[in-house]
């Protein structure tokens, strides 16, 4: 038996796909099985795709998302939460903005985009996304610490 954090939950049924405009060719009997951690990932892609997404995640996240890019193995489901029923998901987005994006309209974007890409990729209705916004990033701040870091003097010898 599957771990109870992997173990896939959700299933689409094989006659049609929601949201699609071509029914499936498919009249085999059956059902596929969507595990939550795959409509995790495709939600996260989605939410990167939206003009004004900085990041997914709070800060904790983002600061393990760093380790793993170091190490090569990027979690394209950081800052996101599903919970999948039946027929139905509900996700939950943690999003930085980029200055000066207007913080309502790229989370109204965020919340079209992944229910329209879960719904055309998984093929389930979309119950809710929820947006929290966790921070807001500046460019250049980034850049600018490192360099005050690298040309100011030490305090101790």
């Amino acid at each position: 038996m599957a771990p109870a954090d992997t173990a896939p939950r959700s299933t689409v049924p094989s006659s049609t796909v929601p949201g699609s405009t071509v029914p499936s060719t498919t009249t085999t009997p059956g059902r596929t099985v969507v595990a939550d951690g795959v409509v995790a990932k495709v939600a996260g892609i989605a939410a990167r795709e939206v003009p004004g997404v900085f990041a997914l995640g709070g800060g904790t996240a983002r600061a393990f998302g760093a380790l793993r890019d170091v190490i090569g193995t990027t979690d394209l489901g950081q800052g996101v939460r599903v919970e999948v029923g039946e027929t139905q998901v509900a996700a939950d987005v943690t999003i930085v903005v980029e200055y000066p994006a207007p913080m309502h309209t790229v989370a109204e974007q965020v919340r079209a985009a992944v229910a329209r890409t879960i719904e055309q990729l998984v093929g389930m209705e979309v119950a809710e996304v929820n947006v929290a916004i966790d921070d807001v990033h500046i460019p250049g701040d980034d850049d600018a610490d490192a360099d005050a870091d690298s040309t100011r003097e030490s305090r101790v010898s």
